[in-house]
């Protein structure tokens, strides 16, 4: 499989995982669904962190900040998607900046 296409399933899955963690947690806590909703969130975020150390560029830093992008366009999907979230057309711009940032930091040729 190319680097780039690696890559980038990672940052879907590594996005899928917080995300999902973080969501599991909410509804444990905020809409009382109880310990066992939290332990699978915690569970998610820690699977996460393994995945983020899985990518092929070995700089931390930019892997991170390329990440924050993708959970930027994540949260609003996963938003939209599971909560009936509607972005709204800010929502949507910001997104495809923060992804355009995304490409640029991890992809542009070096």
């Amino acid at each position: 499989m190319p680097s780039t296409l690696r890559s980038i399933l990672l940052f879907v899955l590594a996005a899928f995982a917080e995300i999902g963690g973080a969501w599991l947690i909410w509804q444990g806590v905020r809409e009382h669904r109880g310990v066992a909703w939290v332990g699978a969130g915690i569970a998610a975020l820690a699977a996460y962190g393994f995945v983020a150390t899985l990518q092929p560029d070995a700089n931390f830093g930019r892997i991170l900040a390329a990440y924050g992008g993708i959970f930027v366009a994540g949260s609003l999907a996963w938003g939209a998607v599971v909560d009936g979230f509607r972005p709204d057309r800010f929502d949507l711009v910001g997104a495809g900046v923060c992804l355009v940032g995304v490409a640029v930091i991890m992809y542009a040729p070096r």
